[in-house]
């Protein structure tokens, strides 16, 4: 028996036994970062270099893309190079500081979606108040309340989290440092009272998720109302991959952080971890670009001016 003064370092969960495997893992896990670093970063370039995108809606998204390299930054690298090097060891510090960034980022990035979700509300059943309710400074406070809730949350339970004893050895059952694999090692005692509190903070996130399925029937609603087939269109593909985006989390998410300890299991415990954590932010530029006119032309203006300065560049020392 072991407690949490003596662990030094915790092992986490190793994808496969085999060398093979841990190979196609690393390249698999390789693809899906670098597809997430390129398809968040067009979108923050794009928004950011493109003055056409400069409204409330591509600001949140922005923010959404940064959050999206955050997240992923902090767990798949690490996976990688455990695969790679054939090692599950990570230190007690790094775990506390993955679990914190992770917690931090997610966290920002669901109080984010529900600002988007506001903001989407406003801009079809408000449209005429909509410059007012979301004006640049209405946007930076709602984005760094987004950031500092999700500090605040990172902090509560990652200080929660590595205060609890650990009875049950280093072995954490999953791909990266979560709460719930990392309160399985605590004290039975201790992990009902952290348990309680991860309770109390999920209902705050409830909270959060009412509101955002209230306006999103306020939006339906209106968009149903709207004369002209392409107007409801164009609406309902501004909504949809917000929606898609948000359901995919959440409710992965909760599965992860709220299933029954008789239904755990390690594989799909990895499952659902892979389906909120890594796939999300892989996704999300896809989803987002991919029934966007204005992010495409934004994109195709961006490469093709990239293309352009490149070929004038080689042409100088031709």
């Amino acid at each position: 028996m072991s407690n949490s003064s003596s662990i030094t370092e915790f092992l986490l969960l190793a994808f496969a036994d085999t060398r093979e495997l841990q190979l196609l893992h690393f390249w698999l896990f390789l693809g899906i970062y670098l597809a997430a670093l390129l398809g968040n970063g067009l979108i923050i370039t794009a928004v950011a270099c493109d003055h056409r995108l400069h409204t409330p809606m591509y600001f949140f998204l922005l923010n959404l893309s940064l959050l999206d390299l955050g997240s992923i930054s902090t767990t798949v690298p690490k996976a990688m190079a455990n695969s790679l090097w054939d090692t599950r060891a990570i230190s007690y510090a790094g775990c506390a500081a993955q679990l914190f960034l992770f917690v931090f980022l997610m966290s920002a990035e669901y109080f984010l979606l529900t600002v988007m979700a506001y903001d989407r509300y406003v801009a079809i059943c408000k449209p005429l108040h909509y410059g007012t309710l979301l004006g640049s400074r209405a946007c930076v406070h709602m984005a760094a309340a987004a950031w500092g809730t999700g500090f605040l949350y990172a902090v509560l339970h990652t200080a929660n989290t590595f205060s609890v004893p650990l009875c049950q050895g280093n072995a954490v059952d999953q791909f990266f440092c979560e709460i719930p694999q990392i309160l399985k090692l605590a004290c039975s005692d201790v992990y009902l009272r952290e348990a309680g509190v991860l309770v109390v903070a999920v209902c705050f996130g409830f909270g959060c998720f009412v509101f955002i399925v209230l306006s999103y029937g306020q939006i339906f609603r209106a968009v149903l109302r709207i004369p002209s087939e392409q107007g409801r269109h164009k609406a309902f593909s501004m909504c949809l991959p917000h929606l898609a985006v948000i359901s995919l989390v959440i409710s992965t998410a909760v599965f992860s952080y709220l299933k029954p300890p008789s239904t755990s299991s390690p594989s799909l415990d990895l499952v659902m971890a892979v389906l909120y954590s890594v796939v999300p932010p892989a996704l999300n530029p896809l989803i987002y670009s991919m029934r966007n006119h204005e992010i495409k032309d934004a994109l195709r203006k961006l490469i093709t001016g990239c293309f352009s300065e490149g070929i004038n560049f080689l042409l100088c020392f031709a």
